[in-house]
């Protein structure tokens, strides 16, 4: 697995018993729950690699890490979220600003979740991300630079492909002409096109290899 590789490790932080907890806490089908998680973490990870390459966004995005997300065990952090803690909804509004609606409208409609569902999954995804994150600044001694170039890698990957449908929504979403429109047809398309099925207004399940291998789906 590449140091570059956030997305799984992530994932690997997480585990499947907490995804079975995260899908009891948004009253979701636990496979459903996966896929969702699977689209929403490259759409999470991959909004903060675009902030990070605007003026001033690496070191803003460090200094919250360092500051606020360091040194924080994921196990406690998931305990937190569970609960109705963890501030995933401010965290949201920094890293997709007006375009949480937006993105939640992606995932639901790809993954068969509720919108939400998938807001109040993506609330307990971020802040997540955001202690993995602070503990890697923190481990490896990353500054501002080296922490958004990371960031930024992990985008590129993401909306070239290698995020799967959190890479196509999160292109849709923010990565266009900025109108805030998101063509669904194309994500659903996407979503048929990686599980073999032609009905739309099915649960998506299959989406890719990562919660496959990390979680053992089939």
């Amino acid at each position: 697995m590449s140091s570059d590789d956030l997305i799984s490790q992530v994932l690997g932080a997480i585990g499947p018993d907490a995804v079975q907890s995260i899908a009891g806490q948004i009253g979701a089908p636990p496979g459903q729950t996966a896929d969702a998680v699977q689209m929403a973490l490259p759409l999470i990870l991959g909004a903060l690699g675009k902030n990070a390459s605007q003026p001033g966004g690496a070191e803003a995005i460090h200094a919250a890490v360092q500051n606020d997300h360091s040194g924080l065990d994921i196990g406690s952090v998931l305990g937190s979220v569970l609960g109705g803690g963890g501030d995933g909804a401010a965290i949201l509004g920094h890293v997709l600003g007006a375009r949480q609606n937006t993105a939640a409208s992606g995932v639901s409609q790809a993954s068969g979740l509720g919108q939400a569902q998938v807001m109040q999954l993506m609330a307990m995804l971020a802040p997540i991300v955001m202690a993995y994150l602070g503990n890697r600044t923190q481990h490896e001694g990353l500054g501002a630079q080296a922490l958004g170039g990371l960031l930024g890698r992990q985008h590129q990957q993401i909306s070239s492909g290698g995020g799967g449908l959190g890479g196509t929504i999160l292109n849709a979403v923010l990565d266009k002409d900025g109108d805030g429109d998101v063509d669904f047809s194309d994500i659903l398309a996407a979503a048929q096109g990686s599980t073999g099925t032609s009905q739309s207004t099915q649960p998506q399940s299959g989406l890719g290899g990562l919660l496959g291998s990390i979680f053992g789906k089939n």
